[in-house]
């Protein structure tokens, strides 16, 4: 039986590139996407011209009666679901001090909330022997200044990720979170000088900024082979932290 995924947040960086590389894996991918059905249309068709199966679904990680017919959707069409990968997410950047208070309410309503409906809806229907991955982020062991908002949302993921993967006992699905650090994605490099994204590539003992596929490998392990690791927060970071 063909596997099938959704991913969140698919549409660009990080989701994109873990949404091809499910379908590489062979599954059948949901492409998950907010505002960019543009974007979210090409990975479809580049999966299908590459002999995969996929199809889009806009909605807004947040809402539950939103996300519940997005799942309705992929029993719809693929009769089911194994892999649910949450990548969506915001990171607006300030001081603590000078955060809008606005801003902080909507990367908790992304980041937390989000995740939390996704997760909750996987958790109801997500096959036996199926994987729940989440993202969080190295950021809250890094510690970096103007992170405080997106990293405690993380900081959210991490807990609900470690007890959901306790409440899931006895169905043989596994909840995992990937924490990656910093990675060459539009979402890192905006609004960030040269010598920011300098500093970053040299932190890592390799040298150089995460890629994309860097994390997607990751995601695909925990997705597929490895049934082993469970209620982890895997820090995929290039050694910038343990």
């Amino acid at each position: 039986m063909t596997r099938v995924a959704i991913v969140t947040g698919a549409s660009g960086g990080i989701g994109r590139e873990v949404a091809e590389r499910l379908a590489k894996d062979g599954m059948t991918v949901l492409v998950h996407y907010s505002g960019n059905k543009v974007a979210a249309d090409e990975i479809v068709e580049g999966i299908v011209k590459a002999g995969g199966t996929a199809s889009t679904f806009q909605a807004d990680v947040a809402d539950e009666t939103q996300i519940s017919a997005l799942f309705d959707e992929v029993e719809r069409l693929y009769g089911g679901v194994d892999v649910v990968v949450n990548t969506a997410g915001i990171m607006p950047l300030a001081p603590l001090v000078d955060l809008k208070l606005e801003d902080l309410d909507r990367v908790h309503r992304t980041n937390i909330r989000g995740t939390f409906v996704v997760s909750q809806q996987a958790a109801r229907r997500v096959r036996e022997g199926g994987a729940i991955i989440n993202f969080s982020t190295s950021v809250t062991k890094i510690a970096v200044p103007g992170y405080t908002a997106y990293a405690a949302s993380k900081g959210a993921v991490d807990g609900m990720t470690l007890i959901l993967a306790k409440e899931m006992r006895g169905r043989n699905v596994t909840v995992n979170a990937v924490a990656p650090g910093p990675t060459a994605t539009p979402l890192y490099f905006t609004g960030k000088p040269q010598s920011v994204i300098d500093a970053a590539t040299k932190a890592a003992p390799l040298e150089r900024l995460g890629q994309p596929e860097d994390v997607a490998e990751v995601v695909s392990f925990l997705a597929g082979p490895a049934r082993w690791i469970n209620g982890q927060v895997i820090y995929t970071n290039g050694g910038v932290v343990a």
